[in-house]
């Protein structure tokens, strides 16, 4: 395939032993930053609920792009949306399917057919979504478009997309073997808690830096006015 058009700093590595270094150092780093982080557990909680392959390639999906987008334009594309947008945007999201897997009765079983159709139609839709609104401008996507400036950008996008797609398989086992065999009443809180925890922590990073000021200066107001 002819890469004629990119940028000869993209495909420069050296020789393949600099290549192998490089995706490998990427690989390494962006996977030990990724264990246990948000979007490990959004496979995890969504695959043992749905079918596990779209919710990988999904994901997958997902990190490639996010990643492409940190080598092309390396730490831009973080600064293009404020970075208190975009956790408003992910608290709104993670707390509106938190409320929806808590409010799923008892008696709402979804049987096989029902579980495989949405799962074929939407899931993969679903996983891209909350993976990019979730990790735009995060610390990987970061990380990456740092690494990037500082070595050969193809090399770097491989590695960091092979790490992100091995802790999203991870997650994904995770979620289909481990937490399949619980309760479907139970798993169901656990993915609403998990989404709703993500949703708070959002929050917390989209409030304004002096929030415990603003909120204590609401309270103050309100008390003097109870008490006028």
């Amino acid at each position: 395939m002819d890469l004629s058009f990119l940028p000869s700093s993209w495909l420069s590595g050296g020789d393949l032993l600099q290549w192998s270094t490089t995706t490998g150092t990427a690989f390494l780093l962006i996977a030990a930053a990724e264990i246990g982080d948000k979007s490990q557990l959004v496979c995890m909680t969504l695959a043992a609920r749905y079918r596990p392959w779209p919710v990988l390639l999904g994901a997958i999906a997902a990190f490639a792009l996010l990643n492409l987008a940190a080598v092309v334009f390396g730490a831009v594309v973080a600064a293009w949306v404020p970075q208190q947008w975009v956790a408003c945007a992910v608290a709104v999201l993670f707390g509106v399917f938190g409320i929806h897997a808590l409010l799923i009765g008892d008696d709402e079983e979804e049987d096989e057919g029902v579980k495989a159709e949405r799962s074929g139609h939407s899931l993969f839709a679903t996983t891209f979504l909350l993976i990019v609104v979730a990790e735009f401008g995060d610390k990987t996507q970061l990380a990456v478009a740092g690494f990037s400036s500082t070595a050969p950008p193809a090399p770097v996008w491989l590695g960091a997309t092979l790490a992100l797609a091995f802790t999203s398989a991870l997650g994904v086992w995770a979620g289909s073997s481990v937490l399949q065999r619980l309760p479907l009443t139970l798993l169901h809180r656990i993915s609403g808690t998990v989404f709703l925890l993500l949703a708070l922590a959002a929050a917390y990073r989209a409030a304004p830096a002096d929030w415990a000021g603003v909120v204590g200066g609401w309270l103050r107001q309100a008390l003097a006015g109870l008490s006028a």
